[in-house]
């Protein structure tokens, strides 16, 4: 099965987008973020007949998160258990497979401005509850994918200008400490389970020709529980959606298992 993840910055803005692509990519799954829209807004006649049931936690304007599926997705449920947020950031619902029971966790995690303000020391907050829960959530779930936008790079390579960006968002030592400590819990970087072309990114800034000069940033992420990670055939970047008309400013990445 394959399995993507996608910020699309604003499902009413990419939903031809989103269309276009499933039908290129008729992936299992298919997680978005960023929706920036109402529950209510959400276009699921569409989407269902693409052929996606749909998992929702929207929100107006900001935030929002859905997880697309072939089959229905059950046990949903919406940001983090015990972490009290008034934002739509978590979804997490149950696919069954051939093989089993498959946990999906969707994130739009806390992008965090800058070091040293409060919305930084929020992504902190966020990021330790995140991993509290999923240590619970990996006891309950042993086939378990936490995937989204994750809003790190991770490594100096995940960056186009890792020495001029060090220590900016997305680059501190705190927040790739807490990528490292998912990774402790049991996670598995699906992308670097295999050789990849340098410089791979996932978004570029809109600005100063961004995608052009592949001035980019690895900040979407798969990662596998253990006993998944044995199962994982592929993960790429799809780079396409990024070249059309008035495109997200993240790519798709794509898991197969």
């Amino acid at each position: 099965m394959k399995i993507a993840t996608w910020n699309v910055n604003s499902l009413t803005a990419r939903l031809q987008h989103v269309l276009d692509w499933l039908t290129a990519n008729p992936v299992d799954v298919l997680c978005l973020q960023e929706l920036k829209l109402s529950d209510d807004k959400f276009p699921l006649m569409e989407l269902q007949a693409a052929g996606y049931d749909a998992a929702v936690f929207g929100q107006k304007t900001y935030n929002g998160v859905a997880i697309l599926s072939r089959a229905p997705a059950r046990d949903v449920m919406r940001n983090i258990g015990g972490f009290t947020d008034e934002h739509s950031r978590v979804i997490s619902a149950t696919v069954d497979t051939p093989a089993g029971n498959l946990r999906v966790i969707n994130g739009y995690f806390v992008n965090g401005q800058a070091p040293g303000t409060d919305k930084f020391a929020y992504k902190m907050r966020w990021l330790d509850a995140l991993r509290d829960w999923l240590r619970a959530e990996l006891v309950t779930h042993s086939n378990l994918v936490l995937l989204g936008d994750f809003n790190i790079a991770p490594e100096d390579r995940d960056s186009f200008d890792p020495i001029g960006l060090a220590e900016t968002i997305h680059h501190t030592t705190e927040e790739r400490n807490h990528f490292k400590a998912l990774l402790e819990l049991g996670l598995v970087d699906s992308f670097r389970l295999f050789e990849q072309p340098e410089k791979s990114y996932t978004w570029w800034d809109y600005r100063m020709l961004g995608y052009q000069k592949n001035r980019g940033l690895r900040i979407d992420h798969i990662l596998v529980s253990q006993p998944l990670a044995r199962e994982v055939k592929g993960c790429v970047i799809d780079r396409v959606p990024r070249k059309w008309e008035k495109p997200s400013d993240h790519a798709p990445v794509i898991l197969e298992l």
